[in-house]
């Protein structure tokens, strides 16, 4: 079969003839085997002095009696294996990245070339603060930054990724409500939250009660009254939430809740969509993490590690974890102890200041954007969002009806009853279109959700590309044709898994193939 171009549709494929090759390599793409299959494990790439007997060894009965089975490998074949691997792999830079709620967007490379200055890269936690006066001023400038963003007055900067903010605002909530004498006991939750929110809660002791949505994706302020007295803590809500749409009455509800004593937690995961255009400290929000790696470049993958500071209203600003970074008439520093005046820090949640690679990329990306460059970032990923919406609802189901959605468009399943094509199986045919596929059956309120979030990144073109590819599965998919998804993905690397088997005979060591008899033998 060849492609509208004329060449063959897949790997090893030339017209209606398929060719098997000796090696299992099809041309450029190379059949890569595990280290352990490929080494040889009595040879090593680097030499080194046999160690001198230690006498009689400490291990006692912990002593190994085997060899380790560490696969020995040269040079070149340890460099090979990791690039076949990576071109086995999809990447931000491979292609369009649609997953609902992740900000898969482009990773500036001045963002990587500033994070590898050797003033950042090579600093050192324990270095005296003298010699990292650099480092620590622009820990500061970025917290500025985000304070201004979010029109919040003070921010908790060492969390090391988005649910480690979480936990860290709302271990700050938990340390006011002890500070008054109170003892609450019970979260706030949407039903369509992250699945983080009431882990969250739950960890660090809360009951946990669901908060309904409404027919159109929203909570619904008198759904939250009715659940709001003296024992309630806080509520979590995501805004815009996980359906892709803006709570229109989060400052009534973040007043009904605040009426109550209580404190609102933002989940700062769609902070893309609403970056320059809506401060949360304006709509009544307490305490909302940041994921850097999403809203200011390095998505997942891109580099990483992640970054997730908390930003806290006044209420919260003395609970601020240690370390934190101070400006003052002293100049910027960072308060490693307890003991400033008037702070409460309830404790500490990384030995040292978070994530310096992505602090200096986050305010790369703040500085090159500049503040209406990050609004219409905002605004073309909202708009990107809302052009595959009105692309594909021709041929896919919307679930909360034709509304504008935020940065990301929410789908269902309904459109392909009677086709004998699931949510996974479309998914799994994005892969032999070259796309990585939505984030599926998530929110868990639809049925058989497919989350697109197209991001700000992507030209009209790529999204183009990408709704065509779409829209030909989806007519596919109702023409009848089943067994092309249910076999799905037919040119990926590795075909698809038996993933009922997979979960529950799980293969969790390699170990050698036992060579096996033939009937004849």
């Amino acid at each position: 079969m060849l492609n509208r171009q004329g060449r063959p549709t897949g790997p090893g494929e030339a017209g209606a003839r398929a060719v098997t090759t000796f090696s299992g390599n099809s041309g450029l793409s190379q059949d890569e085997p595990l280290l352990f299959e490929i080494g040889r494990t009595n040879v090593t790439g680097v030499d080194l002095e046999e160690p001198k007997s230690p006498g009689k060894s400490r291990l006692g009965k912990l002593a190994r009696r085997g060899g380790i089975g560490i696969p020995g490998l040269s040079e070149p074949e340890v460099m090979r294996h990791y690039v076949r691997l990576s071109q086995m792999n999809y990447g931000i830079d491979t292609g369009l990245f649609p997953l609902g709620s992740c900000t898969m967007k482009h990773n500036p490379r001045l963002n990587e070339k500033m994070a590898r200055l050797p003033g950042f890269a090579d600093v050192h936690p324990l270095q005296p603060q003298s010699t990292v006066q650099g480092a620590i001023a622009l820990i500061g400038e970025l917290s500025r930054w985000l304070q201004v963003l979010t029109g919040m007055p003070a921010v908790a900067m060492t969390p090391k990724a988005g649910a480690h903010g979480e936990l860290a605002g709302m271990m700050a909530i938990k340390a006011a409500i002890a500070a008054r004498g109170e003892k609450r006991s019970t979260v706030l939750v949407p039903e369509s939250a992250h699945g983080t929110n009431p882990a969250t809660a739950a960890l660090i002791g809360y009951r946990v009660v669901s908060v309904p949505a409404r027919a159109d994706g929203t909570v619904d302020p008198a759904e939250v009254r009715a659940r709001l007295n003296a024992d309630v803590a806080a509520i979590m809500l995501t805004n815009p939430n996980t359906c892709g749409l803006f709570e229109r009455d989060v400052v009534e509800i973040a007043a009904a809740v605040h009426e109550a004593g209580a404190f609102f937690y933002a989940d700062g995961a769609n902070f893309n969509a609403i970056v320059g255009k809506a401060r949360p400290g304006d709509l009544g929000v307490d305490a909302m993490h940041i994921n850097l790696h999403k809203t200011f470049s390095t998505p997942h993958g891109g580099g990483g590690p992640g970054a997730g500071p908390v930003v806290l209203s006044e209420a919260l600003a003395p609970f601020v974890p240690v370390p934190y970074v101070v400006a003052d008439a002293k100049g910027v520093r960072l308060v490693e102890h307890a003991g400033e005046p008037g702070a409460q820090p309830f404790g500490r949640m990384s030995a040292f200041h978070g994530q310096m690679g992505m602090f200096v990329r986050a305010m790369s990306y703040m500085l090159s954007h500049g503040a209406d460059g990050m609004r219409q970032a905002s605004e073309d990923a909202v708009l990107s969002a809302n052009y595959v919406k009105a692309s594909l609802q021709h041929v896919m189901s919307l679930p909360f009806g034709d509304q504008p959605c935020m940065h990301e468009v929410l789908f269902d399943d309904r459109w392909l009853e009677g086709t004998g094509v699931t949510t996974l199986d479309f998914a799994k045919a994005m892969i032999d279109e070259g796309f990585h596929p939505m984030t599926v059956y998530f929110p868990l309120v639809v049925h058989g959700a497919m989350l697109i979030e197209p991001t700000e990144s992507e030209s009209k073109h790529s999204l183009d590309r990408f709704i065509a590819s779409l829209d030909g599965l989806a007519r596919a998919a109702k023409a009848g044709d089943a067994d092309r998804f249910k076999s799905a993905p037919h040119f990926a690397p590795r075909r698809r898994l038996d993933e009922t088997k997979a979960a529950r005979e799980p293969k969790l060591r390699w170990s050698p193939q036992e060579a096996r008899k033939e009937a004849a033998e």
